[in-house]
């Protein structure tokens, strides 16, 4: 009890500590994004991978709190999808690799042996999902830091009902990680996520899930489901929306749950609270639901609720696009029968001003006419 204590505190510390340090290297770097106008830095995934990881090195080092097989094979393959995604931070990779290495690392960590082949198989998809739904949070300042400590702080409870000791610390180390960094996450942020810290933490998280789902699955799939309804419904409405705008699911826009929410009225910090509320709600109500505080058939509610969100959100009208600025075509002016056509006249190097522009033929011989006639030429 001490040692969690003590650990959460660390992690806490050591993520705010680290978020701010890497400020400065990332906008030299030029590893940030523009959000309303200021250049923000990507590295805050990098500082919230590093104090989960020292503290949970201290610990299993120390012998004081080992994690054990679970905990510590879940942090190895997300660390391993966070670096994967700071390359795409850096360098932008395809959005179908960053799926294809999503894949990859949710069947490296799916309990086969508790689950079954097609129940693995449909644990890797799910995983997927619910990665690219808390990769979906990120892109609002503080939603993926509050969502994501209401959820770990939820799954720790969940671990330590099933006396699953280290997956139970690895979460609220997590919880208390991300609440280190909302501290340079909150809107305005003055670092964000990234998509580093999206698939680390939501792969940690959606991992875990299905960890102590397979333990304890007595209580149906309702828990499941319930600790990431929010992330679900994001995901899902996504789909849907690009689905009907005939749009490829791979490419990214303005069409998440925090980008409409935004759209209705909602202040950046409105946006987190709403967010974080219905965390709360949902992933209490996976709490009791593993715990057998209420009935598995309660998860319909946070299903109906889900459903309603993502209906009336599809509603939402897109964002306005900017008209494209139109080319302007200077029309000539006509020019009157006999006059001389208008020349700009052009500086002529050396300072002195610019001669008389051309005179017609017809002008010239009249003027020379004249001028012999008044005796000054010839």
């Amino acid at each position: 009890m001490l040692y969690g204590i003590l650990a959460a505190a660390s992690a806490l510390l050591l993520t705010a500590m680290l978020s701010a340090a890497v400020r400065v290297p990332a906008l030299r770097l030029g590893i940030a994004e523009r959000r309303r106008g200021r250049r923000v830095p990507l590295l805050g995934g990098l500082a919230v991978m590093g104090g989960l990881g020292a503290v949970a090195w201290v610990g299993e080092w120390s012998g004081v709190a080992p994690l054990g097989r679970e905990a510590g094979w879940l942090i190895v393959v997300g660390a391993g999808l966070g670096v994967f995604g700071l390359l795409g931070d850096v360098w932008r990779l395809p959005a179908v690799v960053r799926a294809a290495g999503v894949v990859v690392g949710a069947a490296l960590v799916v309990p086969y042996r508790e689950l079954g082949v097609l129940g693995g198989m449909a644990g890797v998809v799910w995983i997927v999902l619910v990665v690219h739904g808390f990769k979906g949070m990120g892109r609002s300042d503080g939603v993926l830091g509050v969502v994501g400590a209401v959820t770990a702080f939820a799954l720790s409870g969940c671990a330590a009902a099933e006396v699953m000791d280290g997956l139970a610390t690895l979460f609220s180390v997590l919880a208390a990680a991300l609440t280190g960094f909302l501290m340079h996450n909150w809107p305005p942020a003055r670092v964000v996520i990234g998509t580093c810290g999206a698939l680390f933490v939501g792969f940690l998280l959606a991992g875990g899930v299905l960890h102590v789902y397979a333990v304890g699955y007595g209580a149906g799939v309702g828990a499941p489901f319930a600790l990431t309804a929010v992330a679900t419904a994001d995901v899902v409405l996504v789909l849907v929306s690009r689905k009907r705008a005939g749009r490829e699911l791979w490419r990214g826009g303005p069409d998440h749950l925090t980008h409409r929410l935004r759209r209705i009225g909602l202040r950046p910090p409105g946006v987190v609270v709403v967010m974080g509320v219905a965390a709360a709600g949902s992933t209490g109500v996976g709490l009791a639901i593993h715990m057998l505080w209420t009935q598995p058939r309660t998860a319909w509610w946070v299903a109906l609720a889900t459903g309603l969100v993502v209906l009336g959100m599809l509603f939402v009208p897109p964002p306005t696009t900017r008209p494209a600025p139109t080319t302007s075509v200077r029309v000539p002016r006509p020019v009157p029968t006999g006059a001389a056509p208008h020349t700009r006249r052009h500086p002529i190097p050396g300072g002195r001003a610019p001669g008389p522009p051309p005179r017609p033929d017809r002008f010239r011989e009249q003027e020379a006419a004249e001028l012999g006639r008044r005796g000054w030429v010839g």
